[in-house]
């Protein structure tokens, strides 16, 4: 069990809006952030996991390995295969999450921040107190991915269209962080959600 004070903040933005940035900057302020990318990587390790992708997605696991530029190009581009993708590991990395979050609460933290990309996406609204989107223009969320990941712009506009448009999220979240400035802009924005949703550490 948490204590009734604690408090579950939600952090999503769409690919490129500077999620990672703004992770490490509450984490550099004292804040127990959960990647549930990172959880999600380590779900897709497991056996089990693994024999019920190939099971959909034959041909994807190879050597008992997952093979993710295989599996990507089965999936983005194509709701109905991102879904029943999703079926298969969302519940499990909610679930290595809410494992996570009671051992931070019993250690003595006050908010845990899940960086959830697929959020809303994914119908987990319910359990934040608040969701804080960060966000970018579309152009400049484009740049950013194609540098990172060396992928062309129709790849980054798939990966994009395949989650919820960007006004949408921007209408069910509590509070908007504009990322399309330097990170003193970013930090002062953060300073103010933070007093304003009395979040701590």
């Amino acid at each position: 069990m948490v204590p009734a004070s604690f408090k579950r903040l939600g952090l999503t933005g769409s690919i490129g809006a500077g999620k990672s940035t703004l992770a490490r900057m509450l984490r550099e302020r004292g804040f127990t952030v959960l990647d549930a990318d990172a959880q999600a990587r380590l779900v897709t390790q497991e056996p089990q996991t693994l024999r019920d992708i190939e099971a959909v997605f034959p041909g994807v696991v190879i050597g008992g390995q997952l093979n993710r530029p295989a599996l990507s190009a089965r999936v983005f581009g194509f709701p109905a295969e991102l879904a029943r993708l999703n079926a298969i590991v969302h519940p499990r990395v909610r679930a290595r999450l809410a494992e996570l979050e009671t051992a931070a609460a019993r250690a003595g933290a006050h908010t845990v921040v899940q960086d959830v990309p697929l959020l809303f996406e994914g119908g987990s609204r319910a359990l934040f107190d608040a969701v804080l989107l960060i966000d970018a223009p579309l152009d400049v969320r484009l740049a950013r991915v194609m540098a990172r990941d060396q992928l062309s712009r129709e790849a980054v506009l798939a990966r994009d269209a395949a989650q919820m448009p960007a006004e949408q999220k921007r209408r069910l979240a509590d509070a908007v962080i504009e990322n399309a400035g330097d990170e003193a802009a970013l930090a002062a924005q953060l300073e103010a959600v933070l007093a304003r949703l009395e979040l701590r550490p």
